[in-house]
């Protein structure tokens, strides 16, 4: 299992993520933003709305994906 935060998925906090794989943590990831805009913080609307429009375009949305990725497979273990 391996950790990453909302900040090294694009947004603005530092709330971690746990999973076996990057995927798990991009859906954690997509879960929290709606999660926490639902509640009315307004700090996650970007980090959202760039999630959401990642996959209207879907050249530039992979290499994010494939960018964090890259990055789960450097980090340690927990």
């Amino acid at each position: 299992m391996k950790t990453m935060t909302c900040r090294q998925l694009g947004g603005p906090c530092d709330h971690a993520h746990h999973g076996e794989n990057a995927n798990e943590v991009i859906k954690a990831q997509d879960r929290h933003l709606k999660e926490v805009v639902a509640d009315g913080d307004t700090a996650h609307e970007q980090a959202l709305s760039e999630m959401k429009n990642r996959w209207k375009h879907p050249i530039s949305g992979m290499g994010w994906y494939r960018k964090a990725k890259r990055d789960f497979a450097k980090l340690p273990e927990d």
